[in-house]
């Protein structure tokens, strides 16, 4: 129960899915609570990916069969996923543009990134991050309607997985005190990973009846070259994480997975 408890706070945290009222209350809240709760990040992937995916997978039942039918659908579904989360991790990938693009000085990046306001770098990256999972949905839609449904859950679950490495191999930095991802500061327990990796694990096991081995390992590998991308440019800028550091993990990851699979489509079989 426990676990469940501490699932339904991270899925209270990361989405817009209403835990409130009498289920709010016996979820309860602590920070302590919040950091266990790191462990479901990947799990809120299942739930996240699976709605967008249903929605994806309606879509081009219920569209015409015309190549313009694939790239409606992964709008549908791109628009679906962002109201779902709230754009939650979206908001970090601008708001970690703007810093970076904004200075090099790592203080002066880090006031950029506490900024509300959008500048010219996160609006860029904002667009380019959405198009780019968007054009790779209607790309894998177009090669087999199962592949794209089945990748969109996937790459919910994987790219969420992906931050727990930030989390465990890098400090928290920034405006500790008042950050959102405060509970988080705290590198994440080994059990806490195991737990993350179970969740994606499972989600594997499960494509592995759907989806052909070497498309998904694609995907993996893709999504690992966005992570280490990531965690060197953290490291390297910021010398730590922050929590719009995480949220634009999780982006890239989930496009750099789309982008694996789909390069993966084109080799011989």
């Amino acid at each position: 129960m426990q676990a469940l408890r501490h699932y339904l706070l991270a899925v209270q945290f990361f989405t817009r899915i209403p835990v409130t009222g009498r289920l709010a209350d016996w979820v309860g809240y602590s920070p302590e609570m919040l950091r266990a709760s790191t462990a479901h990040f990947p799990g809120v992937g299942w739930l996240v990916g699976g709605l967008s995916a249903a929605v994806l997978a309606g879509l081009l039942l219920l569209l015409p069969p015309v190549p313009a039918s694939a790239w409606v659908a992964a709008l549908g579904c791109t628009v679906f996923s962002v109201l779902l989360t709230g754009a939650f991790h979206e908001d970090g990938l601008a708001d970690l543009a703007d810093g970076l693009g904004g200075s090099y000085d790592r203080e002066r990046a880090l006031d950029i990134m506490k900024d509300s306001r959008i500048g010219s770098f996160g609006a860029i990256a904002l667009v380019l991050g959405l198009l780019s999972k968007l054009a790779l949905l209607a790309l894998l839609a177009q090669i087999d309607p199962w592949l794209a449904v089945t990748c969109c859950w996937l790459a919910h679950v994987v790219s969420r997985t992906a931050p727990l490495f930030i989390i465990r191999t890098l400090p928290h930095v920034g405006d500790t005190p008042r950050s959102k991802s405060k509970p988080l500061a705290d590198r994440i327990g080994l059990a806490s990973l195991l737990a993350g990796l179970v969740w994606c694990g499972a989600a594997l096991a499960l494509a592995g009846w759907l989806v052909s081995m070497p498309l998904w390992l694609a995907g993996m590998v893709g999504a690992a070259v966005g992570l280490l991308w990531m965690r060197r440019l953290l490291a390297r800028r910021l010398q730590g994480f922050t929590g719009d550091g995480l949220g634009a993990t999780q982006q890239v990851c989930e496009a750099m997975f789309l982008m694996g699979v789909a390069l993966a489509s084109g080799w011989p079989a």
